[in-house]
């Protein structure tokens, strides 16, 4: 029966050792800043890369004829081989939902310039800029 006693309390008394400290911690530990929450940066929203948001953040320009929206996203950004580059162009709906992409070969394209053709939409468009060092750079715009 000691011996039944012994394990019981050794487990309570590991059990405790692992929590007290993780809740006293949990309790006193700062809240995650704002800076490295963050998933995407935008214009107004730049957080440590506040000094790249004119070569980072993409320009959406729309066009429409014959019920068609043509969306040409372009991101003033260098392409400097596989060191610094755009990686690609992603198209969102106003459901954050998928439309469309555009990859880039850093050796091959000059500019990151892509042209997505449309049927008929109409509402919120999200264009998204991937870059291989400064993250994603979110921009919108209405159709």
């Amino acid at each position: 029966m000691k011996r039944r006693d012994f394990m019981h309390l050794s487990a309570a008394g590991l059990a405790t050792g692992l929590l007290v400290p993780a809740l006293s911690q949990a309790e006193t530990a700062p809240a995650v800043a704002a800076e490295t929450a963050d998933l995407y940066y935008t214009k107004d929203s730049a957080g440590r890369w506040s000094g790249k948001v004119a070569t980072h953040l993409p320009t959406i320009e729309i066009s429409k004829a014959d019920g068609k929206v043509t969306v040409k996203v372009v991101t003033a950004h260098e392409m400097k081989g596989y060191e610094h580059y755009i990686v690609k162009h992603v198209l969102l709906d106003k459901n954050h939902k998928f439309l469309a992409e555009k990859l880039f070969n850093p050796m091959e394209d000059k500019a990151p310039i892509s042209t997505f053709t449309l049927d008929g939409y109409s509402g919120t468009l999200y264009a998204l800029s991937l870059c291989n060092k400064h993250d994603l750079w979110v921009n919108s715009t209405e159709v």
